[in-house]
């Protein structure tokens, strides 16, 4: 993200969907939100740069138009990425959280079942933003920034003012994570991870036909995971994500220096079961009977059928961690 951005000013392009009526030299109180794909640089390599170029920027429509219908401003489309203000931050949560998805509708009709996906990180912060000529000022801006940097493909990071402003109900759905520094500011801001599930709203108001398959779907998905010489755990789809690493926080601890303190994670996304990779060693997986193993650098990829993921280390590696895998999905 360019520099200008953390710094808190952003130029507003002409056509980007900014309303100048809107601008102010007095602070106003904005959930600020920003949205950066993941997995475009794969479908480059994949796709080639003319048809990668194509289908990034319908995704990128396609989620202006989804922060728009959900109350949001666009600001600024940044590439493969957006800025958007809400006026709360309930709504900003709302919208980031339905983007699961509207992505995993777009990556079936785009990209069909290939193992390149398109995700989105996203990092939001509330706070006294000043916008005046097409620019915007302020903490919010900047944290909300640094936030996004920070956070994984297909994960949602709050800072601590927009936590602070949510709900209950919302705030039961979020994990405290880590203490990050921002420029300027001499305490380490508190932060937050939101979990991608749908919202009791969504949940009241969807058909009972629906929430039946939905029920029924759970029960045939599921992931079970054996740890080398250790536990056996098994993830429905249901149960929300699966951080493993070596930090207590982790829903898996794995006792190893070649595991990261947050190394990876495990979670059903629209029907898929997908791993994560956040470490600085990397996540191998090998799939069935195949040779050669996919080996995750800061990437994802959709786990299916059995197969051993390797955690800082080839499979192969006997000294290493690893964690068999069995998906049972779709009743089978």
């Amino acid at each position: 993200m360019p520099t200008s951005l953390i710094d808190g000013s952003m130029e507003v392009m002409s056509g980007s969907g900014a309303n100048r009526a809107g601008e102010s030299t007095v602070p106003v109180e904005k959930a600020v939100l920003f949205a950066d794909m993941t997995g475009s640089t794969k479908l480059f390599e994949s796709r080639g740069n003319t048809v990668a170029a194509q289908v990034v920027t319908r995704c990128t429509q396609m989620l202006g138009s989804h922060f728009t219908r959900m109350g949001g401003r666009i600001v600024k489309y940044l590439g493969d990425g957006l800025l958007v203000l809400f006026e709360a931050s309930e709504m900003a949560v709302d919208a980031a959280a339905r983007t699961r998805d509207v992505l995993y509708d777009f990556n079936l009709e785009q990209l069909g079942r290939e193992r390149t996906q398109l995700g989105l990180k996203v990092g939001m912060e509330h706070g006294a933003v000043i916008e005046r000529h097409g620019d915007c000022y302020g903490d919010a801006v900047n944290i909300a920034a640094r936030l996004g940097e920070r956070a994984e493909s297909n994960e949602i990071l709050l800072g601590e003012a927009l936590y602070a402003r949510l709900p209950e109900m919302k705030r039961a759905l979020c994990t405290s994570i880590d203490r990050i520094a921002i420029k300027g500011k001499t305490n380490l801001l508190k932060v937050w991870r939101y979990d991608w599930r749908l919202s009791a709203e969504t949940t009241i108001t969807s058909p009972l036909s629906l929430l039946s398959e939905r029920v029924n779907m759970s029960i045939l998905q599921r992931a079970d995971l054996e740890v080398r010489g250790g536990s056996h755990v098994q993830l429905l789809s249901t149960d929300g994500a699966l951080l493993i690493g070596r930090a207590e926080s982790c829903g898996l601890i794995i006792d190893d220096r070649r595991v990261s303190r947050r190394h990876a994670r495990i979670e059903w996304v629209g029907g898929q079961c997908t791993l994560t990779d956040f470490s600085s060693n990397g996540t191998w997986v090998r799939f069935g009977r195949e040779a050669e193993p996919v080996i995750l650098k800061r990437d994802n990829c959709v786990l299916h059928g059995y197969g051993v993921i390797g955690l800082g280390a080839a499979p192969e590696d006997t000294t290493a961690s690893s964690i068999g895998f069995h998906i049972l999905s779709d009743g089978l």
